[in-house]
């Protein structure tokens, strides 16, 4: 049976439209900067943001498993882009929103339930796991694009900053999410690669492989390698750490707003 979804199966839910809109009156107020509290306009936008890829993500596992050969896709409305259809909608919006705010770390969301069984194919399988994470990569390609490009001439600081924590917070989910640990999407990219009996032996422990990450991140020394890497990483795209500091001290508006020096003052060369 060809892969293929119903025309109400695949269309877009109010509910993630009501998100872009949030959104885009958040880029604006963050912009112009109309809000009374320029903190609050930049939390609205990133978790705004960051929800609306969290939607992206769950959507390509199942856009990907859809063409896969799971055709139970479309009518467990997971093509809708609609957050409350996902089966574990704890784990894939609250809690990855709940450390953005307590920690700014993009913690890897749940996910759909594909049934793996009407999928062929070693990569069929890899590529359903590789999707959303790899969506984490493009997300923050995108709002990192005015960095690389050296595109930031006229752009307000404010919008600045938050561009640049937003995007360190796609490139850890990214990075976390593609770890080859047993419950994340890395380690369901090499499963099918492994024998039956490695995957057997390994199942009984992916439900706290995420906590054992998040476990090890508290680790000084791994903490500190691990924001190494992202900082790194994001200098290659031009975002430097005064960027992602500030945007992380803007979003955080319940402790008032932080006096930001003037970009024209600082030197923040890579």
């Amino acid at each position: 049976m060809a892969s293929t979804a119903t025309r109400g199966e695949a269309r877009v839910s109010p509910v993630f439209l009501a998100l872009v809109a949030i959104m885009a009156v958040s880029i604006w107020a963050v912009w112009t900067d109309f809000s009374a509290s320029p903190g609050f306009a930049v939390f609205l936008f990133v978790v705004s943001g960051w929800i609306v890829s969290l939607c992206l993500h769950e959507y390509a596992h199942a856009r990907t498993a859809l063409h896969g050969g799971d055709i139970s896709i479309g009518a467990k409305g997971y093509l809708t882009l609609n957050p409350l259809k996902y089966t574990h909608a704890l784990l894939s919006i609250v809690l990855p929103v709940i450390f953005v705010i307590m920690g700014g770390i993009g913690l890897p969301g749940g996910a759909v339930f594909i049934e793996r069984h009407r999928i062929r194919g070693r990569w069929k399988h890899s590529l359903v796991s590789a999707a959303g994470p790899l969506t984490n990569v493009l997300f923050a390609a995108v709002v990192s694009a005015p960095f690389w490009l050296d595109a930031l001439d006229g752009v307000p600081d404010n919008f600045r900053y938050a561009l640049g924590f937003l995007a360190l917070l796609q490139l850890t989910a990214a990075i976390l999410n593609f770890l080859p640990v047993p419950g994340l999407d890395g380690y369901g990219v090499i499963e099918p690669w492994l024998s039956h009996k490695l995957r057997r032996q390994v199942e009984p422990f992916a439900p706290f492989g995420l906590i054992a990450v998040f476990g090890f991140l508290w680790i000084p020394g791994v903490n500190h390698a691990f924001f190494d890497m992202i900082d790194a990483i994001l200098r290659g795209l031009g975002v430097t750490e005064w960027d992602t500091y500030w945007g992380q001290e803007l979003f955080r508006f319940w402790q008032g707003t932080p006096d930001i020096p003037p970009l024209t003052t600082v030197d923040i060369g890579l």
